[in-house]
């Protein structure tokens, strides 16, 4: 299981001050040693936290790998080829909301056609590419038809189940989806919401191979420290029982 941090919302703190702190390279820096497998940044259109620099940067600095998630506009796969990240995820962008708040529409056939083209200059540049979709079957079709590398299945609606019955259901879906997925040829990823309570049972579908985590590990790092939030996340997701767990069999390994 490979472990993914993104940090947006240190530049987000940086951004609510418009200074030069915290820098989200020096976090990138310590997240690995932490233990993190590579960097996740989102670089919107409207640079509301994440800037050119700091890609740029991040390209020069970190040791592991950087998946860079963008929309698939023409202008933003252009910044995407021009710094050659190791990994391109493709997101859908609204300039009104908070956070991603869904996977990609690929029923729409503009969207696909945005998407197939953006993703034909990724693999010409030889950058590996995922797309972030919900974990639904004709989305995977989708994916698969398109030629994606991966698919970063989105976890939102499990994290934010309101019961216990409903958080059962959802990780039902994203483990059948991401069965499915892999079934079509797919490397299969998860993100969006994960947090210390509520990432084993993810952590334990056998298929998913990548977990992308930013807001809860920047919110611990508030009160632990950045090195010592990557290094409690490592341990959970190591001590997931993979395979064979089903939901809520499970023991806290460090009591948070």
């Amino acid at each position: 299981m490979r472990l993914y941090i993104n940090i947006d919302h240190v530049a987000t703190v940086r951004q609510a001050r418009r200074t030069i702190e915290p820098d989200p390279v020096r976090a990138a820096v310590l997240a690995e040693l932490g233990g993190a497998d590579g960097i996740t940044v989102h670089h919107r259109i409207d640079i509301r936290h994440v800037s050119p620099r700091d890609v740029e940067l991040l390209m020069r600095t970190i040791r592991t790998g950087l998946n860079l998630e963008v929309s698939s506009r023409e202008r933003m796969i252009d910044f995407a080829v021009g710094v050659g990240p190791m990994a391109v995820t493709l997101v859908p962008e609204n300039r009104q909301e908070v956070t991603t708040e869904g996977g990609l529409d690929l029923g729409s056939d503009e969207v696909r056609q945005s998407i197939a083209t953006a993703l034909k200059r990724l693999a010409d540049e030889g950058i590996r590419s995922s797309l972030f979709i919900d974990p639904d079957y004709e989305a995977i079709d989708h994916a698969a038809e398109l030629r994606a590398d991966a698919v970063e299945l989105h976890t939102g609606e499990y994290a934010n189940g309101l019961t216990s019955h409903d958080r059962e259901d959802e990780l039902t879906r994203l483990a059948r989806a991401s069965e499915y997925a892999h079934g079509a040829g797919l490397a299969v990823h998860a993100g969006h919401g994960l947090t210390y309570e509520n990432v084993v049972p993810v952590a334990a579908l056998p298929r998913i191979e990548e977990l992308n985590i930013g807001h809860s590990v920047v919110s611990r790092a508030i009160f632990t420290g950045l090195e010592q939030a990557v290094r409690d996340m490592r341990t959970i997701v190591d001590a997931a029982p993979s395979r064979v767990a089903r939901p809520g069999e499970w023991v806290h390994p460090i009591g948070y």
